[in-house]
Formats: structure tokens, C-alpha cells, sequence
């Protein structure tokens, strides 16, 4: 019978400790722990879940995916297809540290067995047999390691046909998800041309409407005027009889104005008693505004076609006399500058020359004033004109213009053709036309610079006085006295 001494086992023991832990690498600080079942089976106590619980969640998330596939969105599903696909890559990871780990189970079985082995060689009795039994244990650890070596293998596979799955699912879902969004952009597109076509047709809709609204508001309005004016061509109303009344006294007050200024006339020459030359001519005519003022002769008095006539204006109470330039005529129609003044006309023969004048200050026309200050308010007035001369040179009847007296211009036009614009200067000139018969109460001279001239003739006196104070009110505003040729105007006139 052998004796082992305790320092021969322990030799033994270093040797064989030594022969395993050199080459070997552990790829976990644990190492697990075996026992007998039945059947003298080797079953692990302790077994980590990683691997089990990995296997379980990606089934849930596939079967969650599978219950879900009908209510989620394709974004979502792609979602869910990535995180899937991402866990089996974790899971196919972990199958390869597994496989490792395995691979090192089978080293340090086979240096185990090796190192028994050689054991067994060595030492005899009860050491022999556990020994023995040692060896049976690790065949058997072997044969469990295999199979489940095997098993981990079959999983393994499923787990690629899994992940191959998920990564194919992936990629149709990523590719649905495009479809779909070059369809929501292509539907965008189409939306967003509809819409524009729908505002442009109600721009269109719009401006048609306000034209052929306005077109029936004209419309309108003219049939308006029309039926008023048939109205009061067949139905007279108070209006029109206030305004024949109104007529009637104008024409009583003519009268009365005509008989009052014989008289005055008349009284005048009781007091010149002394001079006889003053009463061979008189002016006739009402002293106002709008009216034409005319040298009558008297029983005795010279034939006026062989005197000279020069007409002036005076400021009452001062002897001074201001010249009419151009006022060479026998009748002369006063203009505004002449309200508030004395106008005087000296006719001159070979051997005397004598002065007859107004017997007060012309009158302004009634409502003139007022008709003005409404017309300064707006930006623009036309008047209707018919241009008689342009330059001296006559002009044909048909040349019917339209005058517009701005706040900073003057505009003479026919149609679209514009005769002459310019704007209020000291070199513009506008005045009533001095002399010309009965027709110059109507008429009016304009110069809009020099070099350029006209006569225009308006549809009334009250039209051409109302242009004539309107244009020097604009002028005024613009620092510029407008008058007539040679007019001197006074200081704070």
C-alpha cells in the first residue's frame, strides 16, 4: 500500500492547479456552481437571466408590433421595426460572448480532464476512486456543455432569422415612410395650387363686380337726372317757382338799379353845371360785376370814331388814375380787380379831351364771393372754354377745350391733347379782355408764359369771374399775384 506524505499532495495539487490556470482566460470572474439530480444528472444551481429575459423581450415586441401593426402610424411602425432590429443585434452580441465563454469552458474541461488523468496515475485507494469520480463528473459536464452547446446554436439561428426580419421590415418601412411622404408633399403641392387658383378667380370675381357695380351706379345715377329733369319739365315744383320769382325780382332790381344810376348820373351833371364838355358823353350800363360798361354820346358831342378812348380805374377819394392797358374801346367789361374801384374813361380829340366816369365803385357780383370759397376747397375746377385766338390768330368754332384751375397749375387740354400746362409764376397773366362789344363780359385773356397766349370765351360772365378769382386765390397761396397786362397791384391788395 502506497503512502502519500502531505507534502507529496500538495505538490500534486500546485502541479495541477498550475497546469490549468496558465493558458487559460476566464471571460467571467464566477464560476458556476454544479450538482447531482436524478439520475446523477448535473444541473446548475445558479443560471444568469440575461440571456432568457433578452429572448422574451424581443418575442413581446414582436408580438406587440404584430397587434399594433394595424392602429400605428408608419412612422411609428418604423419606430418600432429599428428598436426590434436593434435588440437583436444586442441578442446576436451576446450569443457571441456566450459562444466565446463556451469555447473556454471546453479548454478548461479538457485541461481539468488532462490534469485528472494524470492524477489518476499517481495516487491509489480512496484518492483513486474520487479521483475517478471527478473524471465522471466532467464527461457528464462535457456531455450537458454539448448539448447545450447545440441548443445555443439553434438559437442563434433564430435569432439571425429574426434580426433578418427586422432589418427587411426596417427597410420596407423606411421605404413606405418616403412613399408616403413624397405623397404628402405631391398633395401639399396640389392643395396649395388650388388654392391659388381659388383667390385668383375671386380677385378676378372682385374687380368684376366693382367694375359693373360702378358701371350701374352710373347707370343709375343718369337715369336719376333724367327722370328729375322729365319731372320738372312736366310737373313744375316750388323749386322752379321760387327760382322764377327769384328771376322776376333780379330783373325788378336791374331796373331799379338802371333807374337809381340815371338819376345819380343825372345829378352829377346838375352839379357840373359849369363844365359843358362833360356832358357830350356818359357810360351806360349797370356799375357791377358781370355787366359791360358803355361811352354814349350825347345831342352835340363828337363822333366817337374820331376820338381816342382810354379807359382807367381809381381808388375812391384818391385823384390818381391807374391804366387799363388795352381798355381802347368804347365799352369795357369790368372784372374783378375792378370791384371796390372808380373806373374813369378820358376821350380824347384833336383840340380837348374829356373825362367821364362811373358815378360810384363797381359792385361785386351777389354770391360770387361765397361760389369761390366753395370752389377752394377742392383740388381742381374745369370750366368749359372755346378757344377764339391763339397767339392773335383766329381760331375755328369747333375748338371746344377744357380749362382746369389746380391749386398749383393751370391746364388748357382738348380730348387727351393738352394745350398748355404750366404753373402759377410771376410771368403768368389772367384777366377779363378788355374790350371787344357786349361779348367780353364772357370773355377772358390768359397768358401761360411768355410767348404763349389765349382768349378764351366761357359759357357765362359768372363762369369767367369765378375762374378768373379762383386762379388768383391758388396763385395768391403760392406767393403769386396773378393780373393783366400792366396791372399795378398795391401792397396787401
Amino acid at each position: 500500500m502506497t503512502r502519500l506524505t502531505r507534502g507529496f499532495s500538495y505538490t500534486m495539487q500546485k502541479d495541477a492547479v498550475s497546469a490549468v490556470s496558465a493558458d487559460v482566460v476566464f471571460a467571467t470572474t464566477w464560476f458556476p456552481k454544479y450538482t447531482f439530480g436524478s439520475d446523477n444528472q448535473i444541473q446548475e444551481t445558479k443560471e444568469s437571466p440575461k440571456l432568457s429575459s433578452m429572448k422574451e423581450m424581443v418575442a413581446k415586441e414582436t408580438a406587440l408590433l404584430l397587434k399594433q401593426q394595424q392602429r400605428l402610424s408608419v412612422r411609428d411602425l418604423a419606430n418600432k421595426f429599428e428598436k426590434g432590429l436593434a435588440a437583436a443585434e444586442k441578442l446576436s452580441n451576446e450569443g457571441k460572448l456566450r459562444e466565446a465563454a463556451s469555447l473556454e469552458k471546453h479548454v478548461l474541461l479538457k485541461k481539468l480532464n488532462d490534469a485528472l488523468e494524470a492524477l489518476k496515475g499517481r495516487v491509489a485507494g480512496r484518492n483513486k476512486d474520487d479521483v475517478e469520480e471527478a473524471i465522471l463528473l466532467l464527461e457528464a459536464l462535457a456531455a450537458q456543455l454539448t448539448q447545450r452547446e447545440e441548443e445555443l446554436i439553434q438559437e442563434k439561428a433564430e435569432v439571425k432569422e429574426l434580426a433578418a426580419f427586422l432589418k427587411q421590415a426596417s427597410e420596407d418601412a423606411k421605404s413606405l415612410v418616403d412613399e408616403e411622404r413624397a405623397f404628402a408633399r405631391a398633395e401639399i403641392e396640389k392643395a396649395r395650387a388650388a388654392v391659388q387658383r381659388v383667390e385668383e378667380a375671386l380677385q378676378q370675381h372682385e374687380k368684376m363686380s366693382k367694375a359693373s357695380g360702378n358701371q350701374d351706379l352710373g347707370e343709375l345715377m343718369k337715369e336719376v337726372q333724367e327722370a328729375r329733369r322729365i319731372k320738372m319739365l312736366h310737373q313744375p315744383s316750388r323749386v322752379m317757382d321760387m327760382e322764377h320769382e327769384l328771376r322776376a325780382l333780379r330783373i325788378q332790381l336791374a331796373e331799379k338799379a338802371k333807374h337809381s344810376l340815371k338819376l345819380q348820373k343825372e345829378l352829377a351833371i346838375c352839379k357840373k353845371g359849369d363844365e359843358p364838355m362833360a356832358r357830350f358823353y356818359e357810360i351806360d350800363g349797370t356799375e357791377s360785376l358781370g355787366s359791360c360798361l358803355r361811352i354814349c354820346p350825347l345831342d352835340g358831342a363828337p363822333d366817337l370814331s374820331d376820338c381816342t378812348v382810354q379807359w382807367y380805374r381809381s381808388t375812391t377819394g384818391n385823384s390818381e388814375k391807374e391804366l387799363i392797358l388795352g381798355a381802347n374801346k368804347s365799352t369795357y367789361a369790368p372784372e374783378p380787380f375792378d370791384v371796390g374801384r372808380i373806373l374813369l374813361a378820358d376821350i380824347s380829340t384833336d383840340d380837348m379831351t374829356i373825362t367821364v366816369t362811373t358815378s360810384g365803385p363797381v359792385d361785386p357780383a351777389p354770391g360770387l364771393g361765397n361760389c369761390v370759397e366753395a370752389l377752394v376747397r377742392r383740388h381742381e375746377t374745369e370750366f368749359t372754354v372755346v378757344v377764339i385766338e391763339v397767339n392773335g390768330k383766329d381760331q375755328s368754332q369747333e375748338s371746344i377745350h377744357i380749362l382746369h384751375i389746380g391749386k398749383m397749375v393751370m391746364k388748357l387740354r382738348k380730348g387727351e391733347t393738352v394745350n398748355a400746362k404750366e404753373y402759377y409764376s410771376s410771368t403768368m397773366q389772367f384777366c377779363g379782355i378788355r374790350g371787344g362789344g357786349t361779348a367780353a363780359v364772357q370773355t377772358a385773356y390768359w397768358q401761360p408764359k411768355t410767348g404763349l397766349s389765349f382768349i378764351l370765351a366761357f359759357e357765362s360772365d359768372r363762369e369767367r369771374n369765378t375762374a378768373i378769382m379762383l386762379a388768383r386765390r391758388y396763385a395768391l397761396d403760392c406767393n403769386i399775384v396773378l393780373a393783366g397786362p400792366g396791372d399795378v397791384v398795391a401792397a396787401g391788395n
